[in-house]
């Protein structure tokens, strides 16, 4: 994990975007997904430059949130401070309505239900130059390049990502996990 944080905090743009999220003060709040992936796999296809951020992932857990349109909001503040990024900020305390699963107990418990076992990590900042990485199924798999089929999610929502994002399109050494 520590060398995932190492890239992490070669990249000025994901350093300044951590330290804004971080700045929100948001419960168990989280930079997930492709933020920390397409990172990690752009190190295994050894590019020069990171693939760029087609869209950043925070994710919080605030049962007690009253406005169902608080994130709206976050988003406003986080683009006003980085309006290069597309920023989507989710509750994950109201996303089980959304998915159909049981309500969720935590950020990290969320991620247990993603599609894919490497989307399933995420970055925090947690004090000046410091970061916590969660990675709920391990990252095992991450550094090894392959894509998993979470078996909480169908087969078909499964390919139907890979197929879409062009994965191995633009990483071609990924293997999908059989």
């Amino acid at each position: 994990m520590n060398k995932i944080v190492a890239l992490i905090k070669r990249d000025p743009i994901r350093v300044a975007a951590l330290e804004y999220v971080f700045e929100l003060g948001l419960p168990q709040c989280y930079i997930a997904a492709g933020f920390v992936r397409n990172l990690v796999w752009d190190s295994l296809h050894h590019f020069k430059s990171a693939t760029p951020l087609n869209d950043v992932d925070v994710i919080y857990f605030d049962p007690d949130e009253s406005d169902p349109y608080a994130y709206l909001k976050y988003e406003a503040q986080l683009k006003g401070c980085m309006p290069q990024l597309n920023w989507q900020v989710r509750n994950q305390a109201t996303m089980h309505e959304r998915n159909g699963d049981q309500p969720y107990q935590s950020s990290v418990d969320a991620m247990r239900y993603w599609p894919e076992k490497e989307t399933a990590v995420a970055v925090r900042q947690t004090g000046l130059n410091q970061y916590e990485l969660v990675a709920v199924f391990g990252i095992g798999s991450l550094v090894r390049g392959c894509i998993t089929h979470n078996p909480k999610r169908s087969r078909t929502i499964f390919e139907t990502r890979v197929h879409s994002k062009g994965w191995l399109v633009r990483w071609p050494c990924l293997k999908i996990a059989p």
